[in-house]
């Protein structure tokens, strides 16, 4: 087997794990230990790796299934592609500032887990770095577990026992109402999941929260939001939160279940492509635990 070490990314949660080439075919009976680490860590970081699109597909698969929000647009016998987190359109020249793709990954700076507006929400995303920039174009990560163990309990028993409804269109409106009511935003009905998510394997909580929530059980839309903001701050002041600063043939995998994160602003003049692999929660992932009847 292969050798490989750790270092802490932050004394709360993630790690950096040295000594791993996820491109080379040899190391696939380290991942065991892999999610093993994912599932006590809940962040993971391999530098330097040599990651084309086939290696990307092959290494998420080993989480789960690949997620596939454009399913209902494929032609028959069509896969699932690898997915771009770019300002580049396809002939190189970079996207316009206030146009709706570029607002689009610009909420994308709001702090959120991937896809709870999903059937069936993601597990982890793998960000694979392809092009980086010469300042800002961060991706945070905050720890929902670590915060959640360190909340003080009146703030807990606002959120404990609720759950939350979500829906794709809330954190866009964040951004732009205009860009919230495209019917990209609207394909699927709000989901509705426990706020506390409960790791099957080693029976940690974590807060689930995220940009998309529109509102909790119980309570009205101005104090939902009131609400969220409180456990978004929380979650995310510096001792939980790691910022990660790019650079090509990096690897970042993150525990969406317990983890929040979120893009820093660049010059958006500037290309930047990361490429994204959502894997899908399963029942072995604590699915069935955190589901909340419509």
């Amino acid at each position: 087997m292969t050798a490989y070490s750790l270092t802490p990314l932050t004394p709360q949660f993630g790690v950096e794990v040295h000594g791993v080439d996820l491109g080379d075919p040899g190391t696939d009976g380290l991942f065991p230990h892999i999610r093993a680490l994912f599932e006590e860590h809940s962040a993971l970081l391999f530098r330097r790796q040599v990651f084309d699109d086939t290696r990307h597909l092959a290494f998420a698969r080993q989480f789960g299934p690949i997620e596939d929000r454009k399913a209902d647009e494929r032609k028959p016998g069509e896969g699932v592609e690898v997915s771009m987190v770019s300002n580049v359109r396809a002939d190189g020249s970079v996207t316009d500032p206030n146009e709706a793709h570029t607002l689009h990954l610009k909420a994308n700076l709001l702090w959120h887990a991937d896809s709870t507006f999903l059937p069936v929400p993601a597990l982890t995303n793998i960000l694979v770095a392809r092009v980086v920039t010469t300042e800002g174009g961060a991706t945070e990560l905050a720890s929902t577990r670590a915060a959640w163990a360190a909340m003080p309990e009146a703030l807990k028993a606002r959120v404990r026992g609720r759950g939350a409804w979500h829906h794709y269109s809330q954190s866009r409106a964040r951004i732009s109402p205009e860009l919230a009511a495209l019917p990209q935003f609207h394909k699927w009905p709000e989901t509705h999941w426990n706020a506390i998510w409960r790791n099957p394997v080693n029976g940690r909580e974590a807060l689930y929260i995220a940009s998309h929530v529109r509102r909790f059980d119980g309570l009205p839309a101005e104090e939902s939001q009131a609400l969220l903001d409180d456990l978004t701050a929380f979650c995310t002041q510096p001792q939980f939160v790691y910022s990660h600063k790019w650079q090509v043939g990096d690897v970042l995998v993150w525990d969406q279940r317990a983890v929040l994160h979120r893009g820093t602003p660049w010059p958006f003049d500037q290309p930047r492509t990361l490429s994204s692999l959502c894997v899908t929660v399963s029942e072995a992932d604590g699915l069935d635990a955190i589901r909340m009847a419509s």
